[in-house]
C-alpha cells in the first residue's frame, strides 16, 4: 500500500528563496517591477507590493491561485479582496466552512480563513494578468517554501492552468501526466491529491466556463478527500 506520509517538498528550492515570502520591493522580475513602480505613483494609497500567503495555523488545503488583481490583491493585500472575484471564492468557501465570516470586499471584516491557505503561483501583479513563463518560474520558490510549511498538507485546489502547472512542479508531479481540467484530480507524490478548477475570474463567470456549482463542486470533493483518509 502506498503511503500517505506526504513526501518532503524541494527544500533546496525553498531555500533559494530565503524566507518565505518575498520582499516589498523584491527586484525578481524587472516587467512587474515596472509596473509596480508606476503604480506606487498613480495609487500611493494601495499595497503595490508582493502579495503575502493568508492562512491558518496549519492548513490542510491550499487554494493557489494565478497572481494578483489589479483592484483586488494588489490594491488591498489579501488575496481574492476587493474585486470581482472575491464574492464567489470567498462565498463558496463560507458555504463549504473553510472560511468564517462574510464576504464584503473590505480588509478590515474580511472573512478569517479555517483550515486553508490561499496563495498565487505569482506574487506580483503582472500587465494584463499575463505573467511570463520566466516570472512564473522566477516566483515559484516562493510556493515551494510555502507549502513545504504545511506539514498537515493533504489536498491542493489550482485555480487555472498556471496555478496547475506551477503546483505540480512544486509538489513533484510530471506535467505529461497530469493534464489539466476543471474538477481533474491528480495524485502526487506522498499520497497528496491535486485538484483541478478553472479560474474563479469574473471572465470566467460571465462567460459560463465557471458556474458557482461548479466551483462548490470543487471545494465539495476536497472536504471528501480530507474525510476519508
Amino acid at each position: 500500500m502506498e503511503s500517505t506520509t506526504p513526501a518532503p517538498l524541494d527544500l533546496e528550492a525553498a531555500a533559494v528563496a530565503a524566507v518565505n515570502e518575498p520582499s516589498r520591493d523584491c527586484p525578481r522580475c524587472p516587467r512587474l517591477v515596472g509596473l509596480r513602480e508606476q503604480l506606487r505613483i498613480d495609487h500611493p494609497n494601495w499595497w503595490n507590493a508582493p502579495v503575502p500567503i493568508l492562512a491558518d495555523a496549519d492548513p490542510w488545503l491550499a487554494i493557489i491561485g494565478l497572481a494578483p488583481g489589479l483592484q483586488g490583491a494588489n490594491r488591498t493585500a489579501r488575496p481574492f479582496t476587493g474585486d470581482r472575484s472575491g464574492p464567489l471564492f470567498w462565498d463558496t468557501l463560507i458555504a463549504a466552512g473553510l472560511a468564517e465570516g462574510s464576504y464584503t470586499g473590505r480588509v478590515e471584516d474580511a472573512p478569517v480563513p479555517r483550515g486553508i491557505a490561499i496563495i498565487n503561483a505569482v506574487r506580483c501583479l503582472p500587465p494584463e494578468n499575463k505573467p511570463s513563463p520566466e516570472e512564473i518560474r522566477t516566483c515559484r520558490p516562493f510556493l515551494n517554501a510555502d507549502l513545504a510549511t504545511m506539514p498537515s498538507l493533504r489536498v491542493v485546489v489550482a485555480l487555472g492552468a498556471i496555478a496547475h502547472q506551477s503546483a505540480v512542479k512544486v509538489l513533484g508531479g510530471r506535467l505529461p501526466k497530469a493534464p489539466f481540467a476543471h474538477l481533474a484530480e491528480h495524485a502526487m507524490p506522498g499520497g497528496r491529491t491535486l485538484i483541478d478548477s478553472y479560474h474563479c475570474s469574473r471572465y470566467n463567470q460571465n462567460t459560463g466556463r465557471l458556474t458557482p456549482e461548479m466551483f462548490a463542486a470543487v471545494f465539495a470533493r476536497a472536504i471528501e478527500l480530507r474525510e476519508a483518509r
